[in-house]
């Protein structure tokens, strides 16, 4: 199978998976995760663990630069490391992008007083609405830490239970918060990964 088929078989089934969880799992997960509203703080701890990728990215990538512009061959470690920031800092943008045609409602009210499910029973898409209240999907934390894993899945493959830990951490941490719904987080982590894979893919096919 190539890889372009394989991206096609990733999509359909994200798609499949994304919409079973909007239609049967989104809201009650929610809503237990709301029961257990005490426990929030726990949980949110855990969410912060992609927040300084985009700009630990932005610093990577020029350092990188100005090495390169130095006359110096960056070395397979440095390599990965631009690799992994590209990645990021391109999940940064189009997830941002998808956010505003999407425009869904969150799970709870916390962003300059917000509709949300649990507080209005606001569920649902509000296409090209925009604004911080309507920027549940993609979740931009998922679509983060696997645009950095992605990379290091392919480039550094012995770190791969260290990488499945800290995926499972953030999407644990976003569940037990009730940060986003469990389609934004599948939409997010298939956003992440594809970006991932094709910024390596791009790197092997430079020549």
């Amino acid at each position: 199978m190539r890889a372009i088929e394989k991206w096609g078989v990733s999509l359909a089934a994200s798609a499949l998976a994304g919409t079973g969880a909007y239609l049967w799992l989104d809201r009650p997960i929610a809503l237990t995760a709301h029961a257990y509203h005490a426990y929030q703080g726990s949980f949110a701890k855990l969410t912060y663990i992609p927040e300084p990728l985009v700009p630990l990215a932005c610093v990577t990538f020029f350092v990188a630069g100005l090495w390169v512009l130095a006359g110096r061959a960056l070395p397979s470690w440095g390599t990965v490391a631009l690799l992994s920031s590209v990645s990021v800092l391109v999940t940064e943008i189009t997830k941002s992008q998808l956010k505003y045609v999407f425009g869904r409602t969150w799970p709870e009210t916390f962003v300059q007083n917000n509709p949300s499910f649990i507080r209005d029973g606001a569920y649902g898409f509000n296409f090209f609405h925009g604004g911080a209240g309507y920027a549940s999907f993609p979740s931009g934390h998922t679509a983060a830490i696997c645009a950095l894993v992605s990379v290091l899945w392919i480039m550094v493959p012995r770190g791969r239970p260290l990488y499945v830990l800290a995926i499972a951490a953030v999407v644990i941490g976003l569940v037990g918060a009730d940060y986003h719904f469990l389609s934004d987080m599948i939409a997010g982590g298939f956003l992440g990964t594809s970006i991932g894979w094709m910024t390596v893919t791009l790197w092997h096919q430079r020549a």
